[in-house]
């Protein structure tokens, strides 16, 4: 059976637009380079504002003087070029100053999620082995200090105020190549211990480069960002994209519906997960949305039913796009086409796309390749042969994502399921993201995960765990929407009713939990 073909990168290409070329992606050299040049250029603008309170904000000068003031601090407490920096990904402007100035400074940034555990920072600390790591809570402070007491802990307020110890020459500023590494970000771990994903400042740069052009982003947007910045949606997606356009944000420091709505009349775009956004819609507050001219949703699938209430309430039509901590993004539906609910689009600029071992239904798994890739895995070498095959300035392999997807006969991409999360039921192949979508029509139905339980007879048993909506759980009403709308194999032969889901930091479902 031959295989639809993936639309390529060019599909994102406004018509009329300049000539695009893929060196066009590498333009400033680094992201750094590109930062210190706008705030330069435009030194009155108004770059990042206090989500709660936008009297309050970092102009293009203050966030020049600033960053230098924190990579000159950081270079007095040792963390040189090269060296590594545990970074607590805070939202807020001490924060964002100091990674800044670690970057401009050619430190690699390791962000750390405020969730982390004191043994999972421990694991952090053995694994990347930092010289410096700035702390915003006096306890995380104890932790790394247990874990390693060679580790140089400076407290985040000091630091961004560019206090530390004295002494020393004024470092060199934004000097780091292309093909230094820049950020290390570790994946969440769902086989065995977390691994970090080194990227380069090339492929940083190239992956804001893709999305700033796909979706038009323009020096006069506003981005509503209340995203955690641990992850590259928030981090390398959000913040560095609102850099490197020349535009500007709201930081929140977490996400709540009435803030970010109140935040909407001055705003054009929003980025979000699904459960941001299901919030957004039960606030009764969704129209107001209405004046932003793009949400974009990630990091988790898009309930279809959520997509139309919020177009049908607000006129808005969700952006979903595709992307992992290696990948940064991929894929994402076209700004100025069809916007299809339940579909990640097409491939970004300068990335392609391709599916392994498709099965009769022509499902299989995502590969991708393209200057966005991570160089490899902190200090995995024999991981990198099989993983980051991609990346850097000569891409010449493929990266198998573990996610399993299909392709409609346009072009679209469909996520259906991690690779690991495939049941196989009495010989047959069962995407848990494919039932999940038809049992969440029923309106008994708030939340949903399909998983395999080990089964004597089956090898695994098709198992639906329910958080049911207001009212309670129709069991037998689930049933029966299977029995019209599946195939046997694929129905639930058990339900489970709880509470809630499982979720990490990024509100994905923990299937394995």
């Amino acid at each position: 059976m031959r295989q639809p073909t993936v639309r390529a990168w060019q599909s994102h290409l406004p018509s009329g637009a300049a000539p695009f070329r893929l060196t066009d992606l590498a333009e400033g050299g680094t992201l750094p380079r590109l930062w210190a040049n706008r705030w330069s250029a435009h030194p009155e603008q108004r770059v990042l504002s206090a989500g709660a309170d936008p009297t309050r904000f970092l102009s293009g000068a203050s966030l020049l003087d600033r960053t230098a003031a924190a990579a000159a601090a950081l270079a007095r407490a040792g963390a040189g070029a090269g060296e590594r920096v545990l970074w607590p990904a805070a939202s807020s402007f001490d924060a964002v100053v100091a990674l800044l100035g670690a970057l401009r400074l050619g430190a690699v940034v390791v962000p750390v999620s405020a969730t982390m555990t004191s043994h999972e920072l421990s694991y952090l600390v053995g694994d990347v082995r930092p010289s410096v790591a700035l702390v915003d809570r006096a306890e995380r402070g104890e932790w790394i200090r247990a874990a390693d007491d060679r580790v140089r802990v400076l407290p985040l307020p000091d630091l961004a105020a560019g206090g530390a110890p004295t002494g020393g020459h004024p470092p060199a500023l934004d000097s780091a190549s292309p093909d230094d590494d820049a950020l290390i970000v570790y994946t969440s771990g769902t086989t065995g211990q977390p691994k970090g994903a080194v990227h380069t400042h090339r492929s940083l740069l190239a992956g804001v480069h893709a999305v700033r052009l796909a979706w038009g982003w323009q020096p006069d947007d506003h981005l509503i960002l209340a995203l955690p910045l641990f992850h590259v949606h928030g981090l390398c997606a959000g913040l560095f994209g609102t850099l490197a356009a020349g535009a500007s944000a709201a930081l929140f420091e977490r996400f709540a519906p009435a803030p970010v709505l109140d935040a909407v009349p001055r705003s054009t775009m929003f980025f979000g997960v699904p459960t941001m956004y299901h919030r957004l819609a039960e606030s009764g507050r969704a129209a107001e949305l209405a004046p932003l001219r793009l949400c974009v949703s990630g990091s988790a699938p898009l309930p279809a039913d959520l997509w139309h209430r919020l177009h049908h309430e607000s006129g808005v039509a969700v952006l979903e796009r595709y992307g992992m901590s290696e990948t940064l993004l991929t894929l994402s539906n076209p700004l100025g086409g069809e916007r299809r609910p339940g579909s990640v689009g097409l491939p970004l600029p300068g990335v392609e796309v391709r599916l392994a071992d498709t099965d009769e239904g022509g499902v299989g798994q995502l590969l991708v390749r393209g200057p966005s890739l991570c160089r490899g895995y902190w200090d995995r070498p024999e991981a990198e042969g099989a993983a980051c095959q991609a990346g850097g300035s000569a891409p010449t392999g493929w990266f198998p994502t573990g996610d399993l997807a299909s392709v409609h006969d346009d072009g679209y991409v469909t996520i259906r399921g991690r690779l690991t999360e495939l049941i196989i039921t009495g010989g047959h192949n069962v995407y848990p993201a494919e039932v999940e979508a038809v049992l969440l029509a029923h309106p008994s139905v708030k939340e949903i995960a399909v998983i395999g339980i080990a089964s004597d007879e089956w090898g695994e048993s098709v198992t639906a765990v329910v958080v049911g909506a207001d009212g309670g759980v129709d069991l037998a009403g689930i049933a029966a929407l299977a029995e019209r709308e599946l195939a046997p194999y694929k129905r639930p032969r058990e339900f489970r009713v709880v509470d809630e889901l499982p979720r990490n930091a990024m509100g994905k479902v923990v299937r394995r939990d």
